[in-house]
């Protein structure tokens, strides 16, 4: 590698993966704080015993008991008669995890369902069977009369996110376990009639589970498990756990085995026919309902891409949501603090208690029934995909839900209120509880193109206020009494996470605004037909007995959406990464500001600040010098109420950020893969602010959070690239030793590939245009162009980058290492007739003596078959990865051995031109003796009489060695997790790899081995009757590059393997033929063609 911009693009690659890496370590390990509340138990574990040859002696199951007291466990087991849940862990997990969400569930039980609100329901879509379904006459229970028996699953904490044989086996015993608990119970209950107990209900016949990170995988697998009893199994909650992918699929038999079980999930939704298309019967997974919940944009190990249910499971029978956007969390969360966030465990209790029947004591047998209760506890009242320029379009196209009116024993009597107030302005403010009816007219205010009405308060629907709409006085065709003609709309009011209230000194002395707690909102097709809108709100001794808030805020306000949409250009969002951007927002503005980023929040997350600089007081009676910033400020908190920001995002849904001061908006979103909807590459945002202020916004991109969300949404990706990466210097290296050039190392193969145009556009724009054609083959939707492409290439980029810094350190280790081999060779050559070195002079000739032996001279012979099959024996019967270690070490000797010889001629033999051809001349140094010493090969190509010295050529077959130790190198590194979960079951319980892992890695060592040679890289085939072809290993390089650079895009790294098990077998087939047509007397088209001389 010579020139200056050579070394100027290794630099920049370098130091652009080094800065990438640094600033999102920095983002990943600083502390978050989620806003979780602990939850506190008194657990009791009771074991289960199975019967003997049924299930795994390492594993075990649990019963959960709540409680300080002791219990006698025989006793406690003869009781059972809750409904079963049985709880899956995760990666690593404890069956002890449980504990919180059985802690609630009993806490839950014994002080019944939720108090009451008068908020929106979320209702099923169209796509869930909302149309078929009657929302109306389906009320959740008023009590729970079956409390959840909670089991769990003892794994020994194994790593079953490493292992595709671990997680196969996890899945056999949890099949086990549900046919055990399920028999436990029929022993309990015979038990109990035998003893002449009391024995009420039915008898449970299936088992609701609850899995944890790869434990919610573990239990879809065991659904789709041919042992499985028929209906066993058919609701499956999930927390933070991986479904379409592997979080890094690393194994290729993950990877398999993730496939296997969701194209299992795809059949078994589908319609049993014969092969002429006879109906058999309905689906059989059709009673199974699976719900997803992610942890958000905190989650780092399982992003909301990977824990979708799109393509496995139809709308009709599950779905995800994200715990940003569940009802009374409102939280992004870690991956483990989703087991213990109080918020989270008492709503997903109170939910599972909610699915039982009160008449039969176990869960209701309807799917759509279930899934509906899954929508009603766990959705909020704000769409999860929502549009607000779209909304009055869309509305006949949604399921119409009548609004309820609010109880009569809820709310006050209208002869309460005082005098009614007319409001002549589109936006109505509440200050306090007034007691008083605020008429607004439709027609009138709703003019001008502000058809759109939404409201935002503190004030708790009913109690607080009540929103009516009237018809027309005197204009209405009906018969009927104008006081049943009134629709009251009060329960459209939606609920708002926020904010701790004001602190006050004395009553009525709250120094700002408390934050909203509901939105309400109304369009066109809402308010047709009406002509007046009343907002009414509650004296301040309410009915209900509770205090007011400290506070009362409500702001109303008629508006035109397209006023407060602002979009902000790619550009802009690039731009404020280097510097801030403010826009101003002046009084009088929209309620609603619907900000549309170009780019996606969760691709460049951005820090959005709202600072207040005046809320209408022009003249506060202060002296200029004295009206300062703080005293504003102080006068506009008390004034304006904190902004709110709702978060829609394609992929993970609804997000929202109460008190919106400063802070840092990321949405998990999945832009820019190859998997991705052409709408994710925008982020829509609503902010709620208050019009009688205005603010000054600033917008940033935060540029670690943007690093940290990189590395982590396309770390699966840069595997694949990085391979690629590889594939393609090889291609480099095979290609210029079939053209008689010198093979150049690694480090310039690197470079050369990454030269423009045509070598980067090539290997880095033209399968990025691959892809999309096989999107268009495929009739799949095409991922956001430009998103898509700047985000590829910049991966690959840091693949290259990140290859490089490889390169150079074990390039720097040989180098180093042969330096010292050859400095104490020389210098023993002084000290060797010394008489302190007598003793180790005859240790050596004893190593002599034992190394003339026959088998050691045979096995220093065949050292490469020596070394095929001490690794193919450990890929077979022990582990994969201690096979390719056995690979690199060969490689890393034969490199010493080649550096070695090259530094040694160097040292031995002085360069002399000589002549005008410019050939080389050597001169040597020392005697013959020394000169018989050198390791000399038998080939022509490595002979002192070719053209090229000694030297050079093992300084070529050391490029070419690095090559395949680099790759395989990699290739082990991968399958190094796998290897740590193995070694944590040493002496547990061993079992033999998984067939698949152990024929790719057979592959790839049959590559390493049969291709420890540049001369390797091309092949003369010949068959009877057909001329001799020559088979040349650059193509297929190409071509294994191309396919590793689409298995990153898939977000499948674990697929490389295959192009390099193809490569290897291929190259031992070949290398067959070409040893029969040697033995045939056939000319050999596989070496050099020039032929090397001195």
């Amino acid at each position: 590698m010579q020139g200056f911009r050579a070394k100027f693009r290794i630099v920049t690659l370098v130091v652009v993966a080094v800065w990438i890496g640094l600033v999102a370590l920095y983002g990943l390990l600083k502390p978050i704080s989620n806003g979780c509340i602990m939850t506190y138990m008194y657990p009791t574990y009771i074991p289960i015993s199975s019967p003997e040859g049924v299930s795994s002696a390492k594993y075990g199951l649990y019963l959960y008991h709540e409680g300080w007291r002791k219990i006698d466990f025989k006793e406690h087991l003869k009781k059972l008669s809750g409904v079963p849940v049985l709880f899956i862990p995760g990666n690593g997990g404890s069956y002890k995890q449980v504990r919180s969400v059985a802690a609630e569930s009993d806490r839950a039980f014994q002080g019944g369902p939720l108090e009451r609100t008068f908020y929106q329901e979320a209702f099923l879509t169209p796509e869930e069977g909302g149309l078929d379904f009657d929302e109306a006459g389906f009320q959740l229970p008023n009590h729970y009369t079956c409390k959840l028996d909670w089991f769990a699953v003892d794994l020994e904490g194994e790593h079953s996110a490493m292992d595709g044989g671990i997680l196969e086996e996890h899945t056999e015993y949890v099949v086990n376990a549900i046919h055990r608990i399920l028999d436990q119970y029929k022993a309990s209950f015979d038990v109990r009639a035998k003893e002449g107990a009391a024995t009420s209900g039915s008898l449970p016949k299936s088992v609701i589970l609850v899995g944890h990170s790869m434990g919610g995988f573990v239990a879809r697998a065991a659904i789709v498990h041919p042992r499985l009893r028929k209906s066993s199994v058919e609701t499956v909650l999930t927390l933070s756990s991986p479904h379409q992918l592997p979080p890094v699929a690393l194994q290729p038999s993950l990877g398999h085995y993730f496939a296997h079980v969701n194209q299992q999930w795809r059949k078994g939704y589908e319609a049993q026919t014969t092969r002429t298309g006879r109906y058999v019967s309905g689906p059989e997974l059709s009673n199974v309902v699976v719900v997803s919940i992610s942890g958000g944009y905190h989650d780092y190990q399982v992003r909301t891409k990977l824990e979708s249910l799109d393509g496995i499971v139809p709308p009709t029978n599950g779905f995800m949501i994200s715990s940003t956007g569940m009802k009374n969390v409102w939280l992004s969360m870690e991956h483990q603090a989703i087991l213990w966030c109080n918020q989270l465990v008492v709503q997903v209790s109170h939910t599972l208690l909610s699915l039982i029947d009160s008449r039969t004591g176990q869960p209701f047998p309807d799917t759509q029934k279930r899934l509906a209760i899954f929508t009603r506890m766990l959705r909020s009242g704000i769409p999860q995909r929502f549009d607000w320029m779209m909304q009055s379009h869309i509305a006949s196209q949604k399921p119409k839900h009548v609004p309820a009116a609010c109880p009569s024993n809820v709310h006050w009597s209208d002869d309460g209120l005082d005098r009614d107030l007319y409001i002549e302005t589109t936006t109505v403010t509440v200050l306090a509880m007034d007691g008083r009816r605020r008429w607004l007219d439709i027609q009138k205010l709703g003019s001008n193109g502000k058809s759109h009405f939404i409201f935002v308060t503190n004030l708790a629907p009913c109690s607080g206020v009540r929103l009516h709409l009237w018809p027309e006085k005197g204009m209405s065709t009906s018969n009927l009494p104008l006081s049943s003609r009134i629709l009251e709309v009060t329960s459209k009011m939606v609920p708002l996470p926020s904010g701790p209230a004001p602190t006050q000194i004395e009553p009525g002395s709250q120094t700002e605004q408390p934050p909203p707690s509901a939105v309400f909102w109304l369009g066109p097709e809402d308010m047709r037909g009406f002509r007046f809108l009343t907002i009414s709100v509650a004296p301040r001794p309410t009915v209900s007995g509770r205090p007011p808030p400290a506070a009362s805020m409500a702001v109303g306000q008629f508006f035109n959406p397209e006023e407060g949409k602002i979009e902000l250009p790619s550009v802009l969002m690039l731009q404020s990464i280097y510097s801030h951007k403010d826009m101003l927002v002046k009084e009088d503005h929209p309620v609603a500001l619907n900000l549309s980023f170009a780019i996606s929040l969760g691709l460049l997350p951005v820090t959005l600040s709202l600072k207040t600089v005046g809320c209408g007081i022009k003249n506060s009676g202060l002296q200029d010098g004295e009206a300062g910033n703080e005293e504003n400020s102080r006068l506009c908190k008390l004034r304006c109420f904190p902004p709110v920001a709702l978060v829609w995002d394609d992929t993970s849904g609804l997000h929202i950020f109460p008190n919106l001061y400063s802070e840092t908006i990321v949405v998990d979103s999945s832009s820019a893969l190859w998997s991705s909807n052409w709408n994710s590459e925008k982020t829509a945002v609503l902010l709620l602010v208050d019009p009688h202020c205005s603010y000054k916004t600033s917008i940033a991109v935060s540029v670690t959070a943007a690093a940290s969300r990189f590395l982590l949404m396309y770390s699966p990706q840069i595997i694949g690239f990085s391979i690629a990466v590889i594939f393609f210097a090889l291609m480099r290296q095979a290609h210029a030793w079939d053209l008689d050039r010198p093979v150049p190392s690694m480090l310039t193969a690197v470079e050369s590939n990454m030269r423009m145009p045509l070598p980067f556009f090539l290997l880095t724009i033209v399968p990025i245009f691959v892809s999309l054609f096989l999107s268009f083959l495929m009739s799949q939707p095409f991922p956001p162009f430009a998103s898509f492409i700047t985000v590829s290439v910049i991966c690959y980029l840091f693949a290259n980058g990140s290859i490089i810094i490889l390169i150079l350190v074990t390039q720097l280790v040989f180098y180093v290492t042969a330096f010292i081999h050859i400095f104490i060779k020389t210098r023993w050559q002084v000290w060797e007739g010394k008489v302190c070195f007598r003793f180790i002079h005859w240790f050596i000739k004893l190593s002599c003596s034992f190394s003339s032996l026959k088998v050691v001279r045979v096995l220093r012979v065949n050292s490469l078959l020596v070394t095929a099959l001490v690794a193919i024996t450990l890929v077979c019967l022990v582990h994969p990865a201690l096979g390719l270690f056995v690979l690199l070490l060969s490689h890393a000797l034969s490199c010493h051995s080649m550096l070695c010889s090259h530094a040694q001629r160097k040292e031995l033999f002085g360069y002399k031109n000589k002549g005008n051809d410019g050939s080389e001349q050597f001169t040597s140094k020392f005697d013959g003796r020394s000169d018989r010493r050198l390791p000399l090969e038998e080939k022509s190509s490595n002979s002192l009489d070719s053209s090229k010295s000694f030297s050079d050529t093992q300084l070529e077959m050391f490029h070419h060695r690095h090559g395949m130790l680099i790759l395989h190198f990699v290739a082990a590194l991968m399958f190094v997790p796998s290897l740590v979960a193995w070694l944590q079951r040493i002496g547990i319980g061993e079992s033999f790899p998984w067939i698949l892992d152990s024929a790719l890695c057979t592959g790839v060592i049959l590559h390493g081995i049969c291709n420890s040679k540049p001369e390797f890289n091309s092949f003369s085939l010949s068959f009877p009757g057909v001329p001799s072809r020559k088979m040349r290993l650059d193509f297929v390089y190409l071509v294994a590059g191309y396919y590793s650079y689409l298995s990153g895009l898939a977000l499948a790294p674990d697929r490389v393997f295959y192009p390099m098990a193809t490569i290897g077998i291929l190259s031992f087939a070949l290398r067959i033929v070409q040893r029969r047509n040697r033995e045939k007397g056939e000319p050999n088209l596989g070496s050099r063609r020039h032929s090397h001389r001195h």
